[in-house]
C-alpha cells in the first residue's frame, strides 16, 4: 500500500529543525525527505522544484476554467522529542488492549487517550517509546503525494489545476520564510497538519514571544544584607505573579495562555523565554502587559534591580482572512459532503504556516491527517483517517 509504505519510509528519516541555526533551512538533514518527495514527483513527471531555501514546489495543470488549489505539509519534526532513528510499530485490526511501545514501560491505554475508543478494527502506527513518531506532519506529505496520484488520473478537464507545497522548518515557525506567492500560483490553499479528519480549522492563537532578561547584583552572601539582589528569585517571583490559570494545563477551547518555555540564572542575571497566545488579539495585549505592570512593581520593590522585557509577534488568527473569502470554505464542505463525512470548524490551539500563508495572500485553512500526541513518545496515526483525508483531498480537485 503506497501510502502506508511512503509514511513509514518518511518517519524513518530524521527531519528535526534547529531553533538556533539561521540558515534555511535550518538542518541540511531536512533535503533528506525533500530530495525523496522531489524523486517521487518526478516518477509522476510533475513539474517541480526545490528553491535555494529548501522549498518543493509543484504543479499540475487541470482546467484552466477553475483557479488552482493549493495543498501545503511540512517535512521538519518537533524539537521536543528526537525524530532519529525512529522504529514504527503496525498494529493491524487494533483489538482495545493497551499498546506497549517498544521495550520502554510506556504503551497507549483508552483510559489515557480516548481517541483509542474510536480505532479498535484499525490499523494504528505508534513509536517505539524511544522517539516521537512523526506524523506530524509526514502524514500530510504521504497524504498529499498520494492525492497527487489520483488526480493525475482525472480527465484534464475534470480537476481543478493544484499547487503542492512542501515546507522545512514550520516546528521552529520559519515554515512560510522565503514563500514565493507568485510561484505557488494558487488562490486558495490547505495545509494538511492536524488530528482527526472531520475537524477543520480556519482560526488560530495570535501569537506573541516574551523574553525577559533580569539583571541583580551578586554579593558574598555572609556580607550581603541590604546589598545583595538575586536575580533568579526576582525572576521567580515574577512568574508566580502571572494569572496562576493562565497557563496550558488549565485552558482549553478559546482560552489564552502564557508558557514558560525556558528559564536558566544565577545571581547576577537570569532570562527566560515565553509564548504567550490568544485568539482574541485585544485580550492578547492585556496579557502582555501583564509582564511590563509586574516588572515595574518589582522593579520599585527591589530599587537596583533591573528587569528587560522585549516580545515580538510570531502570527496571527487567519479567521478574518478567512472570512472573506467563503469559496475556500465552501470548495471544503463539497469535498466532504461527497465522502460522506461531518465537518466541523474548531479553532486549532497552535500555529500553522496556513495561518502566516493567508496573510500573504493565499488563504490557507488546515485539515486533519489522523495524527495524534504529537511532539512526543505517545505519538501516533490512523491508517484509515489517512486514507479519508485522500479521498477528501480527491474530492476537493474534482470537478
Amino acid at each position: 500500500m503506497d501510502l502506508l509504505d511512503n509514511f513509514l519510509k518518511y518517519v524513518k528519516i530524521d527531519t528535526q529543525s534547529d531553533e538556533n541555526s539561521n540558515s534555511s533551512p535550518s538542518t541540511f538533514k531536512q533535503y533528506d525527505l525533500l530530495n525523496l518527495l522531489k524523486s517521487q514527483l518526478d516518477d509522476l513527471k510533475i513539474d517541480n522544484e526545490i528553491d535555494e531555501f529548501g522549498r518543493l514546489y509543484a504543479w499540475i495543470p487541470g482546467n484552466i476554467d477553475y483557479c488552482p488549489i493549493g495543498v501545503c505539509s511540512h517535512v521538519d519534526t518537533a524539537l521536543e522529542c528526537s525524530g532519529k532513528d525512529v522504529k514504527p510499530q503496525v498494529i493491524s485490526n487494533y483489538n482495545g488492549d493497551d499498546i506497549p511501545l517498544g521495550n520502554t514501560k510506556l504503551f497507549l491505554s483508552r483510559k489515557e487517550f480516548p481517541k483509542l475508543n474510536e480505532c479498535i478494527g484499525k490499523t494504528i502506527i505508534t513509536t517505539d517509546g524511544t522517539t516521537l513518531l512523526g506524523s506530524d506532519d509526514k502524514a500530510g506529505c504521504a497524504i498529499i503525494i498520494e492525492i497527487a496520484k489520483e488526480v493525475l488520473k482525472l480527465p484534464i478537464d475534470k480537476r481543478r489545476p493544484m499547487s503542492i507545497l512542501f515546507t522545512p522548518d514550520e516546528e521552529i515557525g520559519r515554515g512560510p520564510e522565503h514563500f514565493n506567492k507568485e510561484k505557488f500560483g494558487c488562490k486558495y490553499a490547505y495545509t494538511f497538519d492536524g488530528e482527526d479528519p472531520k475537524y477543520v480549522s480556519i482560526e488560530n492563537f495570535n501569537a506573541r514571544s516574551m523574553k525577559i532578561d533580569v539583571f541583580g547584583k551578586s554579593i558574598h552572601p555572609g556580607y550581603s544584607k541590604g546589598i545583595m539582589i538575586n536575580a533568579s528569585m526576582v525572576l521567580n517571583e515574577l512568574i508566580s505573579l502571572l494569572p496562576e490559570n493562565e497557563v496550558p494545563s488549565k485552558t482549553e477551547n478559546y482560552e489564552g495562555f502564557h508558557h514558560l518555555c525556558n528559564i536558566e540564572g544565577g545571581v547576577e542575571e537570569a532570562h527566560a523565554d515565553f509564548i504567550l497566545r490568544n485568539f482574541d488579539i485585544n485580550i492578547l495585549e492585556r496579557q502582555t502587559k501583564d509582564f511590563y505592570d509586574i516588572a515595574e512593581k518589582l522593579t520599585k520593590k527591589y530599587p537596583g534591580v533591573k528587569i528587560e522585557l522585549k516580545w515580538t509577534n510570531s502570527y496571527a488568527n487567519m479567521r478574518p482572512i478567512i472570512d472573506k473569502n467563503p469559496e475556500v470554505t465552501d470548495i471544503l464542505k463539497t469535498a466532504f459532503n461527497k465522502s460522506n463525512t461531518e465537518l466541523i470548524f474548531v479553532p486549532i490551539r497552535g500555529g500553522t504556516d496556513g495561518a502566516t500563508f493567508s496573510f500573504l495572500g493565499v488563504p490557507c485553512p488546515n485539515i486533519g491527517v489522523g495524527g495524534y500526541n504529537c511532539h512526543g513518545k505517545y505519538e501516533f496515526a490512523v491508517l484509515e483517517e489517512m486514507q479519508k483525508m485522500v479521498e477528501i483531498g480527491i474530492n476537493i480537485f474534482k470537478i
